[in-house]
């Protein structure tokens, strides 16, 4: 099943629920709720809504379309295009309840206008702003890493955010990550350097069902080398018709040194047991996590610092490669939108949490 970055992490410190707690279907909670409309954002594990005639999923992980299923028949979704293809490729949803909308294009829904932006986060992810009749404006972020891009799109140029609904996942002041980009070309350095070495290595990146895709793709495109997944994997990767990546995946694992498995699985003695099923044709393994958790204030953005864990013939790097703002790039988000209000949507679980996120926001907004 698709899970977001530090989906287990994030649903406790949400305040979220267990299966038990599902069950038994809280009521949706107020920062899920887009105030003076009908409207609500990942917000499908709480059943029918009351006063709720649209819904909308920002992104197509299991912390955010949790609830989501075939027997859905509570109100219209309102999503990405992609998001859209995911919601009825693996949940079989109900075509009649899933309306795409276009990026970058205001749509009029219920009398209130809607644009959805990319969010830089995982494939058909996107920010949602709403525009009221009165021109109150609401933004929410889902799930995002912010970005220079960003601050140049005319929706957000153009108006005054009176509320923004904010990822806080990493709203920590010890969570600098390096940039993307540079995670990218030390993984690819990295995997260069190992199968000169030895070329019987195989290279292992560890990714949800979607997300990560452009480290993988760039470990296969400087080796020269496919990019093998398991068929269920595949189907949904050829959902983002991406010619670039469909180009270069392949059904045969013994064909290619590089081969994409859940990130869940990447610890040793499941990456042993892996080797062995393909003992003749690689005799050794360089995993990659990549993933904001691993960060290290040690480290920093001194990528190079960085040291595999290593135990026999499997060595694991632990890379900081976040699809989730840092604490500086909420900073400095917030710092260019200068929203009148921010509610934040992780971490909100302790009255202690909330208090130390709002001070930060009071700061960043003072400069």
């Amino acid at each position: 099943r698709p899970v977001g970055e530090g989906d287990r992490v994030r649903r406790e410190r949400r305040g979220g629920a267990g299966q038990g707690d599902e069950r038994r279907q809280r009521s949706c909670p107020f920062y899920k709720k887009i105030p003076g409309t009908p409207f609500t954002v990942d917000a499908f594990r709480y059943g029918h809504i009351d006063g709720c005639s649209a819904y909308f999923l920002s992104h197509f992980h299991s912390d955010h379309y949790g609830g989501l299923s075939k027997k859905w028949s509570h109100g219209t979704i309102y999503c990405s295009p992609l998001t859209a293809r995911l919601m009825q490729m693996c949940l079989s949803v109900n075509s009649l309840y899933i309306h795409p909308l276009e990026l970058d294009i205001e749509h009029i829904i219920e009398g209130v206008k809607v644009t959805i932006l990319e969010a830089n986060h995982c494939p058909g992810a996107v920010l949602i702003h709403f525009r009221l009749a009165d021109g109150r404006c609401y933004l929410h972020t889902g799930d995002f890493r912010a970005c220079q891009t960003m601050q140049s799109h005319i929706v957000l140029l153009n108006r005054r955010v009176n509320m923004l609904f904010l990822d806080t996942t990493y709203c920590n002041p010890k969570y600098r990550f390096p940039p993307k980009e540079d995670v990218i070309d030390f993984a690819v350095r990295i995997s260069q350097n190992s199968i000169r070495r030895q070329p019987k290595i195989l290279i292992v990146v560890g990714a949800y069902s979607i997300g990560k895709e452009s480290v993988y793709l760039a470990i296969a495109q400087a080796l020269e080398v496919q990019i093998y997944t398991n068929a269920s994997r595949r189907r949904v990767l050829e959902t983002f018709n991406c010619p670039e990546l469909s180009k270069k995946l392949c059904s045969s694992a013994e064909s290619t040194p590089l081969h994409v498995l859940p990130i869940s699985l990447l610890r040793h003695d499941n990456l042993k047991q892996y080797l062995k099923k393909y003992g003749q044709k690689f005799t050794s393994v360089l995993a990659f996590r990549p993933t904001g958790w691993t960060y290290s204030e040690a480290t920093g953005n001194q990528l190079d610092l960085i040291k595999p864990n290593l135990k026999g013939n499997v060595s694991i790097y632990g890379v900081p490669y976040s699809e989730h703002s840092s604490f500086t790039e909420l900073r400095e988000f917030v710092q260019f939108l200068r929203p009148e209000k921010i509610i934040p949507t992780v971490n909100m679980g302790s009255a202690a949490n909330r208090d130390r996120m709002q001070s930060y926001f009071r700061e960043w907004l003072k400069a």
